[in-house]
């Protein structure tokens, strides 16, 4: 019995890990094994090329914007986390609090983020236009600015908004997550607090945000992965410019390889992109392991 069992779960595991093998670890693998090769165009379609140990990794290191797209993917990836988290945790409380219209209006707010990050990057580079954009046209409104703000052209400007299009792309998917951790949470614990007359922010204090801690660093690591491999909404918006002031490690691994065919400079950056995912997601698979023990 126990044998047959161990090879119905073989065969219902064969495909899974065969899918991640392929389409993830042989890519990532083969990413890798560029990162220490010299890859030229000449050589592009061979897997074995001449080994350059960590040049192609100092080679980046020396660039000239290495630490600033070390410092702009730093503030895109933590304020994305940590706004796409505290944003949805309220967004999350809102609709539990079961007003009419409130699963409507849930649903509108994740209709945004089914749409394609290239579609959201092409409305929001319109939204933030310096002529005819919403956001200027809205701030001039309300008396907040008296000349319009060059938003996607200014490399003092540029990240604040691709940043803000981002934080708005992902909300919805943290709020979703959180607010399943919240319908989770024993509603017998909310009556006995109210019985002792515990307040609403002390009712959040002391029991949901305790009873659903886990799942908000597992949204924080996930949004942090989101992140992480943003592409196409910041390349609809900036192209990682102006003056690469919104210029990622995604984005400059593509420019290294794709415009200035260093295929093994860009390999190496795409490197340290997976690197800095695989830590993260070891941090969400532990915290998973914790929430279900």
């Amino acid at each position: 019995m126990e044998r047959a069992l161990n090879r119905r779960l073989i065969l219902f595991l064969t495909p899974p890990l065969l899918y991640l093998a392929l389409l993830i670890g042989w890519p990532a693998a083969y990413n890798l094994l560029m990162s220490f090769q010299d890859v030229q165009l000449s050589n592009l379609d061979q897997l074995w090329r001449p080994l350059v140990g960590g040049e192609n990794y100092e080679a980046v290191a020396r660039d000239p914007i290495f630490w600033r797209v070390i410092g702009n993917t730093a503030i895109f990836v933590l304020a994305n986390a940590l706004l796409q988290t505290g944003l949805g945790l309220a967004l999350a409380m809102f609709f539990n609090l079961g007003f009419r219209g409130a699963g409507y209006m849930r649903g509108l707010f994740l209709a945004g983020w089914m749409l394609p990050p290239l579609v959201i990057g092409a409305l929001w580079k319109w939204q933030f236009a310096t002529e005819y954009g919403v956001v200027n046209w809205f701030l001039a409104a309300v008396g907040i600015i008296d000349a319009p703000v060059h938003w996607l052209s200014d490399p003092s400007m540029a990240l604040t908004a691709v940043t803000a299009a981002n934080i708005w792309f992902g909300t919805p998917f943290a709020m979703i997550l959180i607010s399943t951790a919240i319908v989770g949470v024993p509603r017998d614990l909310y009556e006995a607090a109210r019985v002792d007359g515990a307040s609403p922010w002390l009712r959040f204090t002391k029991i949901t945000l305790p009873m659903i801690s886990g799942t908000l660093f597992a949204v924080l690591c996930l949004t942090m992965i989101y992140t992480m491999r943003a592409f196409d909404l910041i390349w609809a918006m900036t192209r990682g410019g102006p003056v690469d002031a919104t210029n990622i490690l995604p984005l400059w691994s593509y420019k290294l390889s794709f415009d200035r065919f260093l295929f093994g400079n860009g390999a190496a950056v795409a490197s340290l992109a997976f690197f800095v995912v695989l830590v993260v997601g070891v941090l969400y698979t532990r915290t998973i392991k914790r929430e279900a023990a």
